[in-house]
């Protein structure tokens, strides 16, 4: 089942606020004290990506394709991405410098910008280098050996089994020690190094994300019978990736195929070796992993859209953290966690009302 764009989670949150008016989110963080919500702006779109520099926090929204850091006067725009388009990820490195990923909804162009504090601004063409290169090409995702119904059954949503195909949208970036950075192409399925010269190399295709499909997962998708059992394996859609303290990078995967729940809760994190650009799985059932942001004690925060919660990861173990309703991008910082939440959609995926960017300490 090939992936939808992740710009889609606007039109699947639709979906998700209906399955989670029907089921209920997990509780939340049990324990003598929960965390704490203050809402700081109410006017952001689609906050998919956060950051913070010099006590500032800056917020990449999707529905506008602005970058924008919040003063004490609300929101205020310091790049602006194309339009139609989007702009989705967004990190400050330590010299200040600022660089965003931006997709151009007309030509299909996918980039990382560089805004130095001093000197020219630089551009990284990353859907010419996916169209070159397609890092995955070599990758089979579906099944590994399809039945003649299995391939029927699967011929309307992208093939029972196919290869990488030349598909780029960016949707995350983290500065990298040095003055480089590393983006998540959510299309591509891997972890871009970029140099401060724009200059493009793979630093990690990402593995694929492997689901047994159940009889119940079958019915919701409108499948026969003879694909019950069959592992199918999607495509690995990283949606954020941070640099930790030990120079690993941790990064959420969203699975291809439905971004709603109807396969089950799917959603990964993992921990992958940026030298070797080998990934190792850190916890999986997350339902919609859309953002991860690391606290510098080891803990890792994971925003699930469709579980109205954000999760944490700590000593190995998931537990619910705090119930928020739609919660997109996170980051943290002395001491308090940023995240951002979706804005009501309509049925097209289309902003019908403001989200919100709130502290939770």
């Amino acid at each position: 089942m090939r992936l939808r764009p992740p710009l889609l989670l606007l039109a699947a949150a639709t979906t998700a606020a209906a399955v989670v008016a029907t089921a209920g989110p997990a509780a939340a963080h049990p324990g003598p004290r929960q965390p704490h919500v203050t809402v700081l702006d109410r006017t952001v779109g689609a906050p998919f990506q956060l950051t913070t520099a010099h006590g500032s926090l800056y917020v990449a929204d999707g529905a506008t394709a602005t970058v924008s850091k919040l003063t004490r006067h609300g929101l205020v725009a310091v790049a602006h991405g194309p339009q139609p388009g989007e702009v989705a990820g967004v990190a400050v490195n330590g010299k200040g410098d600022l660089a965003y990923t931006s997709t151009d909804y007309t030509t299909g162009a996918t980039a990382l910008t560089i805004k130095p504090r001093h000197g020219k601004t630089v551009v990284a063409d990353l859907a010419t280098f996916e169209r070159t290169r397609n890092p995955d090409r070599r990758v089979s995702y579906g099944i590994d050996h399809p039945t003649p119904c299995q391939v029927e059954a699967f011929a309307s949503l992208g093939g029972a089994k196919y290869t990488g195909l030349v598909d780029s949208h960016p949707y995350s970036v983290a500065a990298l020690p040095g003055g480089a950075w590393v983006v998540g192409d959510a299309g591509g399925n891997d972890l871009l190094k970029v140099d401060h010269r724009g200059r493009i190399s793979v630093l990690s295709v990402l593995p694929r994300q492997p689901v047994r499909i159940s009889a119940s997962g079958a019915a919701a998708l409108g499948l026969p019978d003879c694909v019950i059992g069959a592992v199918y394996n999607f495509e690995p859609v990283p949606t954020d990736v941070e640099v930790a303290a030990n120079g690993r990078l941790v990064v959420s995967l969203l699975p291809g195929g439905p971004e709603d729940p109807s396969l089950g809760a799917r959603g990964a994190v993992v921990s992958v070796n940026p030298r070797t650009g080998h990934a190792t799985r850190l916890a999986g059932g997350f339902n919609g992993a859309t953002n991860v942001a690391l606290d510098g004690r080891g803990r890792i925060f994971v925003s699930e859209l469709f579980g109205g919660q954000i999760s944490v990861i700590e000593h190995g173990r998931v537990r619910p953290y705090v119930q928020i309703a739609s919660p997109l991008g996170l980051t943290f910082a002395r001491g308090t966690l940023y995240a951002g939440t979706l804005g009501p959609t309509d049925g097209e995926g289309n902003p019908t009302g403001p989200g919100t960017l709130v502290a939770i300490r």
